[in-house]
């Protein structure tokens, strides 16, 4: 028996186009000799569909589209579909894999683990399927469960999240694999762990395990795909690419197939970064980007990838200079600018500044000039960007990084005004890094915006410096605190001074209301500014 796993780009609430795309990877599974194949959790109305759930005219277009993808794969090759279904009891509906064959469902499989945590809300749309057990498929009874059903090992994790644990009822009832349907979101490392945890889980019950994820971007969640087979020994012995669409073809006799390579490190994060701005860029409609180009490392490295994703031509890179902008931010955009092949428009701001402060001269009188006037300049600049967005139908991406996010070193309405925000979940260190290892075979990344101190040039002689810690002391300890959950107390027992602490801490909860404003960031991380992070604005 062949199964072929189907590691498709869904596009959320696209029904016609991912039911097309579905069927299309079918006939070519059927083509190359598949018996079986298997998409991804949710595939057909999309992963994750959030309050579309809500809508009842969408879930009911939901049903009529798997009939009639379950007619038009008559005679082609069962394939078990991820979508949702009514749910008999409780919420209205749930999160199933269906088995389409001879035109018909012949089989429902309910999630039974509903992860409510981080940027999950699977309790909000769905019952959870109370039992599971095996399907036969072409005489095998197979172990279909669906994502989340089996991140709850007792034997892997010390603390499991559940009291119940599918797959090892699935193994109990006498399963002979183990077939899993997933939209498992990325983070960087995130598919070390899969690995880990499905070999463990294929050893522990000494069953094979094929296990099929999405790929592609849906808003700030990514998903890299890297569908895999481990055999019952726990061994990989397939695996589809990363970060593309995929058909992984497996003889379950002897369970081997092609083992893609991966990339790891900036690599990963560089085409996790492409992919899901490209995506976003698609998937709304959208063609060609601006971006506004300030001589800094985090504007240059957001170019680059912007123009990666939907290529140079379609991008254009905006330089508004202010009197106080040196002379080498300039020369290394137009640097930068042309070693991506990038147009350029120049656009200075002086004039703009003096009219805001002859209209403002009566109000602000007798008053010393302050970050207001500063923030004034990013405003300018955020007011031009979205001028050149509506008249020209671009999208305009943001170029703040996650370290300054968390401190609020960004201006509401100015550099934060724009559709999608491509570094935001990179700290300042990770930016340079990035763009180092971009440079590896050449100077795409002007040498002056690598070296020079980091500065918004809102003022004379300005460095971030002066207002924030080194940043890779900043740095250290917002991923304490992020990331690790780590106390001021335990962080200063990494070596940081408890002074430094308690200011960087003071500076994340009182830019709470700034990051409630942001468009979305594209999420890298396992802990990232968006909708897995619910802070409260209003709060002593």
């Amino acid at each position: 028996m062949r199964v072929a796993l189907l590691q498709l780009n869904s596009t959320v609430g696209d029904l016609v186009g991912n039911a097309g795309r579905i069927e299309r990877a079918a006939r070519e599974a059927a083509a190359a000799g598949a018996d079986l194949a298997i998409t991804h959790e949710l595939a057909l109305p999309g992963y994750p569909p959030r309050d579309l759930l809500l809508d009842r005219a969408f879930v009911a277009d939901v049903q009529q589209t798997a009939q009639r993808l379950a007619h038009a794969l008559a005679g082609v090759v069962p394939v078990l579909v991820g979508t949702a279904v009514p749910s008999a009891v409780g919420r209205p509906l749930a999160n199933a894999a269906l088995l389409l064959e001879g035109g018909e469902c012949r089989e429902t499989v309910l999630k039974g683990l509903l992860p409510t945590y981080d940027i999950f809300d699977e309790d909000r749309y769905f019952e959870a399927g109370q039992r599971a057990y095996p399907i036969e498929i072409a005489g095998v009874a197979m172990g279909v469960h669906v994502c989340e059903d089996i991140w709850n090992d007792r034997e892997f994790w010390p603390r499991p999240r559940y009291r119940r644990d599918p797959v090892e009822e699935l193994a109990g009832q006498g399963a002979r694999y183990l077939l899993n349907l997933s939209s498992s979101p990325f983070y960087a490392g995130k598919q070390q762990l899969r690995e880990r945890l499905l070999a463990h889980a294929a050893r522990r019950h000494r069953l094979p395990v094929l296990y099929v994820n999405q790929v592609g971007g849906n808003d700030e969640l990514l998903f890299d795909g890297r569908s895999c087979v481990f055999d019952g020994e726990g061994r990989l012995t397939a695996r589809a690419r990363a970060f593309a669409e995929d058909m992984l073809l497996v003889d379950l006799d002897s369970l081997a197939g092609r083992i893609e390579p991966q990339p790891t490190g900036e690599a990963e994060i560089w085409e996790a970064l492409v992919m899901g701005t490209a995506d976003y860029a698609r998937k709304c409609g959208f063609q060609q980007g601006l971006v506004a180009l300030s001589g800094g490392i985090d504007s240059a490295l957001t170019l680059a990838i912007v123009a990666a994703a939907l290529g140079p031509v379609n991008v254009l890179a905006v330089m508004m200079p202010s009197p106080y902008s040196s002379a080498g931010s300039i020369d290394d955009s137009l640097a930068l600018a042309a070693n991506l092949g990038v147009e350029t428009l120049k656009l200075p701001i002086a004039p703009a500044m003096a009219a805001f402060d002859q209209i403002l001269a009566p109000a602000f009188a007798d008053l010393a000039a302050d970050v207001t006037e500063e923030n004034l300049q990013a405003r300018i600049r955020g007011t031009l960007m979205m001028a050149l967005s509506n008249k020209w139908n671009r999208l305009v991406f943001i170029t703040g990084n996650k370290s300054e996010t968390a401190v609020g070193f960004n201006t509401l309405y100015g550099c934060t005004a724009g559709a999608l925000a491509v570094i935001a979940d990179l700290y300042k260190g990770e930016v340079y890094r990035l763009a180092h290892w971009l440079n590896r075979d050449g100077a795409v990344i002007p040498e002056g915006i690598l070296t020079k101190a980091p500065s918004a040039e809102l003022r004379p002689d300005q460095r971030d410096s002066d207002i924030l810690p080194p940043y890779d002391v900043l740095d250290g300890i917002l991923r304490a605190h992020l990331e690790g959950g780590r106390t001021p107390e335990e962080i200063a027992g990494e070596g940081y001074h408890p002074e430094v602490i308690k200011k960087v801490l003071a500076m994340v909860r009182r830019a709470e209301f700034k990051r409630k404003q942001l468009p979305p960031g594209l999420r890298v991380s396992p802990r990232a500014f968006g909708i897995g992070w619910r802070m409260p604005i209003a709060h002593a």
